[in-house]
């Protein structure tokens, strides 16, 4: 199914959608393909898998040490689509979150082709922006995926205009500026940003960057059309050796923010 599609029926149902992130390929292959059909069984709508990088940008301390745990295991490029294969399997929309580079090295129609295979929903690029992207949103379109550009407080309303635009299943929204992570309060200025973005042009706006318990996401779901969990997924898969109790922990920290996320408006 469509993000696009996923998002409206839960807005329609009187709720936002919830995104969980998840970096593939760790702990392993296998135990990040387990992480993510727990995620679905824990309440998730839409899978955003992180494909590690070696120098990111975005990503706060706890997925770099994810990121980095994968690409010291060996992540290749041909795992992303073998896990994106496994996991939409059950239904679930599953974007890539990736950073450009690897995608240009492979090659756009590449990237869209084999992710198209995979059965995948399409991607977010956080260090890309629409006025770069001409190529990557060609073979997107080819393929029927979705190509999802962010925002952020200091984007000016051209730019909210330009990345509305471009933007296809939805525009991220980051809750402020820095890196991805635990935040105790969501930044004043999100609900501002979404209602900035929807005027410019947006059908969709979801909110990610800071949203880390059932209480964020509950706050953030009374505005957002979607609310975007990443660090709080991560973090007991981080700080558990054994995989079995990491993703049993993930388990119960996503039911809780899918509780928050799907309150009712």
């Amino acid at each position: 199914m469509k993000t696009a599609t996923v998002i409206d029926n839960a807005n329609a149902a009187g709720h936002a959608a919830f995104i969980g992130y998840l970096t593939a390929g760790f702990p392993t292959v296998a135990d990040s393909i387990t992480a993510a059909k727990t995620l679905v069984d824990a309440g998730v709508d839409i899978i955003e898998l992180g494909f590690p990088y070696s120098d990111p940008t975005m990503d706060g301390a706890i997925i770099q040490r994810a990121a980095q745990g994968a690409l010291e295991r060996g992540i290749h490029r041909a795992d992303i689509f073998h896990i994106v294969e496994e996991v939409a399997k059950t239904g679930i929309s599953i974007l890539v979150m990736t950073y450009y580079n690897p995608v240009f090295h492979y090659g756009v129609e590449n990237f869209a082709r084999d992710l198209q295979n995979a059965g995948g929903a399409g991607l977010i690029t956080p260090d890309l922006i629409p006025e770069e992207a001409a190529d990557w949103i060609a073979a997107a379109d080819a393929r029927d995926l979705d190509h999802v550009f962010l925002v952020a407080p200091s984007s000016s309303d051209a730019r909210l205009a330009i990345t509305a635009n471009a933007s296809r299943g939805f525009v991220y929204a980051a809750s402020r500026m820095g890196t991805t992570g635990l935040r105790d309060s969501i930044d004043t200025h999100s609900a501002d940003l979404v209602a900035r973005t929807r005027a410019a042009g947006a059908e969709r706006v979801c909110v990610g960057i800071g949203v880390s318990n059932a209480a964020q996401a509950r706050e953030v779901g009374q505005y957002a059309d979607g609310v975007i969990v990443g660090t709080a997924i991560v973090k007991p898969l981080v700080e558990n050796t054994d995989p079995k109790v990491g993703i049993a922990k993930m388990r119960e920290i996503a039911v809780d923010i899918a509780n928050g996320a799907h309150a009712a408006r």
